[in-house]
């Protein structure tokens, strides 16, 4: 098949979350398997300048240059060069960030007439759907996060160029104004996102994020697919961020990289305390001010146990870690920031790692967490539910440690059964070894997005 996809981020070309490590990986998994594909991005500052080989593409009536670079056999990445809308500091977050996305939506429009299927993702991509409406061609689109919808004032709507009609209630209005990610869900052939339960949890008032009448209007075609890994990527074999290798035939490196993680932050280098890790953005989504508390209450015991976390986000979130760090250094450490390098070297040196996620659409650090031997320590929400295996299950079949309430104390109590899970080597061992051994390809992923491609594709004129 031939595909188009519309990502705003394409790892490694552009990153502010796990929407460019999905897209790319997705992508790459498509390519492998003998498709098509292209992937359409901005080029945003600095991108020229980081990788070399990008060519003019030689469209005519385009709004805008195009350069393209082909990283792998059957993958052709475009990047839509419009200095005005994308070379400056920061992905998001600009006062005309409607105007810019209508322009990067239009321009894939033009590009993705001649595709077989047009996958959009995210508000970012939404207007792509309504912009094809008279196409030719299959449309998906898929939400990463339904908080973030890509709504905007009514006066925007008319630089859509759309027509009029489609301004209303069934189609891009809500609440008065014009959502990109609403008109990506009325006009797609096809939506999904990027767990089963997500899915499940869009059709609720409590997760819907206002939508909910949307998605269920939908007559149940929202479907649930499980973002994967690209094991090229995150892999604990051959990975220049590492002290040492290690892996589930071989994982004795582990202790290894958790005695350098230590060093790098400033911790005590112990090797019979658990270190706790977790990477992520400082936010009320991510449930940081839960585990502030958890870890507050930890401390307050007693307990032995360290912790490193690496995030930014919320200035008052970022406060508060980095005050816990100050206060209980020795067993506390946070740096402010994202670092790849480093995310790899938490994900490899810490034994357990804490998501404890107000909502998690699929959640990408878990999956990394499995592979690394690093036993997640969870909020059952989202793909956090559907990719760990809870220890009550079982040692034979549990990968982690889940629990239910989105509180402080249920995260202690969750973290308190890590603590005496860490004292049992030989039951720690084997949950570790369930959780590395787990697959998470993105090939099952791409199989089941032919299946789905395929009930929507147009049949050749």
């Amino acid at each position: 098949m031939n595909i188009l996809h519309a990502s705003s981020e394409v790892f490694p070309y552009s990153k502010t979350g796990g929407l460019a490590d999905a897209t790319a990986a997705l992508a790459k998994s498509q390519a492998a398997a003998g498709h098509a594909v292209t992937l359409v991005t901005p080029l945003y500052r600095g991108i020229r300048e980081k990788f070399d080989g990008l060519k003019p593409l030689g469209r005519a009536r385009m709004p805008a240059k195009v350069w393209r670079l082909e990283p792998e056999p059957n993958l052709t990445v475009l990047f839509i060069d419009e200095p005005e809308w994308f070379d400056r500091d920061g992905l998001y977050g600009h006062a005309d960030d409607a105007e810019r996305f209508i322009f990067f939506s239009k321009c894939v429009a033009h590009l993705a007439r001649h595709a077989e299927i047009v996958h959009a993702h995210d508000w970012q991509g939404g207007l792509v759907m309504p912009l094809l409406w008279d196409a030719p061609v299959g449309k998906v689109f898929t939400i990463h996060n339904a908080a973030y919808q890509g709504c905007f004032p009514a006066d925007k709507f008319e630089l859509t160029g759309l027509p009029k009609s489609f301004f209303d209630w069934r189609q891009l209005e809500f609440h008065g104004g014009v959502s990109f990610l609403k008109g990506g869900i009325v006009f797609a052939d096809l939506v999904t996102t990027v767990s089963p339960r997500y899915a499940r949890e869009l059709l609720t008032e409590e997760y819907g994020c206002g939508l909910e009448g949307v998605f269920q209007s939908g007559g149940g075609t929202l479907t649930g697919v499980l973002n994967g890994v690209d094991y090229t990527e995150w892999n604990t074999t051959d990975n220049p961020h590492l002290a040492a290798a290690y892996s589930a035939d071989s994982p004795d490196g582990k202790s290894l990289n958790k005695l350098a993680l230590q060093r790098e932050f400033g911790l005590p280098e112990l090797d019979d305390v658990p270190l706790l890790g977790n990477i992520s953005r400082f936010t009320d989504q991510k449930g940081i001010d839960i585990l502030l508390g958890a870890l507050e209450a930890l401390l307050g015991s007693g307990a032995a146990f360290q912790f490193a976390g690496l995030g930014s986000g919320d200035p008052l979130l970022e406060k508060a870690m980095s005050g816990l760090a100050r206060r209980h250094p020795e067993q506390v450490a946070v740096k402010v920031g994202y670092d790849t390098g480093l995310a790899h070297r938490i994900e490899a040196g810490s034994d357990f790692f804490v998501m404890p996620s107000r909502f998690e659409p699929c959640g990408l650090n878990q999956l990394y967490s499995l592979r690394y031997g690093s036993v997640p320590v969870v909020r059952a929400t989202g793909g956090l539910d559907d990719s760990v295996i809870d220890l009550g299950q079982g040692e034979a079949s549990a990968t982690g440690i889940k629990f239910a309430n989105c509180s402080a104390s249920a995260l202690g109590r969750a973290l308190g059964r890590a603590l005496a899970l860490y004292a049992r080597p030989k039951r720690l061992a084997k949950v570790r070894d369930n959780g590395m051994r787990a697959d998470f390809s993105w090939g099952q992923t791409t199989a089941e997005y032919e299946r789905l491609y395929a009930k929507i594709k147009k049949p050749a004129a």
